[in-house]
């Protein structure tokens, strides 16, 4: 059997970052000044830019619009949905997801933060930190993003003042710090004219760190799976059944996380049973090991009963099963999240029914002060909530995993997505308080 590297190496070179600021802070204008710069736009793609700017009188490419793509984005110069780009450089290759700044669209920056290793908060140097800002400082404190960059844009328009650059940086690093955030990076830019977006600024020559690339080029990014915890949700059970495949029975999914080799003694949850790893199919051939993001078919030695939604999971290193959970979420629905309230919680593949027994608090983001029992969360508040489910779980803390510690809550009614979960401790809550509401025969 052959062993395979490709993915682990290649993973090496590549980063995941998410924008995120107000509206107007600049956001679409910096990824297309970003993406202009580094030379990742085709000469098409520059011409339509040129042509749609002409056509609504501005002398210069609005290089937004190389993200803006939606029509009602266009038309209101703001970002609605989030817009993914792929492009690279000679020094490591990125995801970008320029998500929206409007406080109706926060949703959308938890969406593109969720999978992000690192976080691009902008801030109009002419406005300073606002309330948006420490938001989406605690989106990203939340979703244990482990490099969060402040990019302090239009900085033009303040006459590239050091004092007012200093000023925006230490009021925002004292309150990401406070809320946990491990790394701070703080740029001053100008998106509009390019200033340290990826060539040095001569307007700033107090300013003596890296350029907005080039620091997304250098931050260290961390793939080392050997401390992680192997987990395989289960997607599909596969038996062909044909003459050359009789008796094969293998479980396929995408490894959420860690590494799984043949030999390996594996429990599967909720069940409990055990077994060993047989063999590991990828892509049509048998490999000794697989890592984390790749889809793979393990074989087990044993016929054991398992179907979509189980976790299969080293026998030495298993979760424990619960049907309680209290995490952090951040309330994405219009309709509010009440205590009591009948939903679906999607954990990995599995999906369950479970009960929202207590709200014991809600952030409160300007003195990061914890408001008791609100009875309810509405769009884009962040708090604590307790579920209890039909079935026991195999959940991690978030801070362990962030693939298998989250979860969504779904209305059950209609499918829609109500609130994103992260398992465990994110902030501080006050002592939980016995819920002694009627729980309208969901007993769980």
């Amino acid at each position: 059997m052959s062993t395979t590297t490709t993915e682990e190496l290649s993973a090496t070179t590549l980063l995941r970052f998410a924008t995120a600021g107000s509206v107007d802070d600049g956001k679409s204008t910096l990824v297309g000044r970003l993406l202009h710069d580094s030379k990742s736009v085709l000469a098409d793609q520059l011409e339509a830019v040129e042509r749609a700017s002409a056509s609504r009188g501005q002398d210069a490419p609005d290089l937004a619009l190389l993200t803006d793509g939606l029509r009602a984005e266009r038309e209101q110069g703001i970002t609605i949905d989030v817009a993914y780009r792929y492009f690279a450089t000679p020094r490591r290759r990125f995801i970008l997801a320029d998500t929206p700044g409007h406080v109706q669209y926060t949703r959308n920056m938890v969406t593109g933060a969720s999978t992000a290793e690192l976080t691009v908060i902008l801030v109009d140097a002419r406005n300073g930190v606002v309330e948006q800002t420490r938001r989406h400082a605690a989106i990203a404190a939340l979703l244990r993003v482990p490099h969060v960059v402040l990019a302090v844009n239009k900085m033009d328009l303040v006459d590239y003042q050091e004092s007012v650059f200093a000023a925006i940086a230490e009021e925002f690093t004292a309150y990401a710090l406070e809320l946990g955030v491990p790394e701070i990076t703080a740029i001053p830019i100008s998106a509009l004219a390019g200033d340290n977006v990826v060539d040095p600024s001569a307007n700033m020559d107090w300013y003596g760190g890296p350029t907005f690339l080039e620091h997304l080029e250098t931050v260290p990014v961390s793939h080392d799976l050997s401390h992680c915890h192997a987990r395989l949700p289960v997607q599909y059970v596969i038996r062909p059944q044909t003459a050359e495949h009789r008796d094969y029975r293998g479980y396929a999914g995408q490894i959420a996380a860690g590494s799984f080799r043949v030999g390996e003694s594996v429990t599967v949850l909720p069940s409990g049973r055990t077994s060993t790893i047989s063999g590991i199919d990828l892509l049509g051939e048998p490999v000794d090991i697989a890592w984390t993001t790749q889809s793979v078919t393990l074989l087990l030695e044993d016929d054991i009963d398992i179907s979509r939604g189980d976790l299969i999971v080293p026998t030495k290193d298993a979760p424990a099963t619960t049907q309680d959970i209290e995490a952090t979420v951040c309330h994405v629905a219009d309709a509010p999240l009440t205590v009591g309230h009948r939903v679906l919680l999607k954990h990995g593949t599995r999906t369950v029914k479970a009960i929202v027994k207590d709200i014991p608090s809600r952030l409160t983001l300007d003195d990061l002060s914890l408001h008791p029992h609100p009875g309810q969360l509405v769009a884009n508040d962040i708090g604590r909530v307790k579920v209890r489910t039909a079935e026991p779980l195999p959940v991690d803390s978030y801070a362990d995993s962030r693939r298998t510690g989250s979860f969504i809550l779904i209305d059950p009614s209609d499918g829609t997505t109500l609130t994103a979960g992260m398992v465990g401790e994110s902030f501080a809550s006050p002592e939980p308080v016995k819920d002694e509401a009627e729980d309208d025969g969901w007993d769980f």
